[in-house]
């Protein structure tokens, strides 16, 4: 096994073992995810639901946030663990998020059953709205 492969089974379990951690009451749909920085560090997130459901965080956001909140702005790689029966690509919201940080950022997704895919994210979110939108304004 390769050291790109390590690391890549290293996201995947800290996905599955943060999913486990996953408070979804509403959707029942548990998500977690886990960072690599561009440190080799890996911080996990996992979703945390809320009655108002606007107020949801998904799992990937939370583990950027997670990073940030220690420091990492730099990742390589995203690793997405969820229940359902086919990988989940991330939602719109955490695509514009792991821009802002990677705009080239491997995401790979797991399904509980094995089944996963692996994306670069300039391929999921072309065109991201960035920094370089906001010259003049700042």
């Amino acid at each position: 096994m390769t050291d790109k492969e390590t690391n890549s089974e290293r996201l995947k379990d800290a996905a599955f073992a943060a999913m486990e951690n996953a408070y979804a009451p509403y959707s029942r749909f548990r998500v977690g995810a886990a960072v690599q920085a561009t440190s080799g560090e890996i911080i996990a997130g996992c979703n945390v639901e809320n009655a108002a459901y606007g107020e949801a965080l998904c799992a990937e956001r939370v583990a950027i946030a997670a990073a940030v909140a220690q420091g990492l702005t730099s990742f390589e790689e995203i690793a997405i663990a969820s229940e359902s029966d086919e990988p989940s690509p991330p939602c719109g919201s955490c695509r514009q998020t792991m821009s802002e940080f990677a705009p080239d950022l491997l995401v790979s997704s797991y399904a509980r059953n094995g089944k996963q895919a692996t994306w670069r994210l300039s391929e999921l979110l072309p065109e991201a709205f960035a920094l370089n939108h906001l010259r003049g304004r700042l």
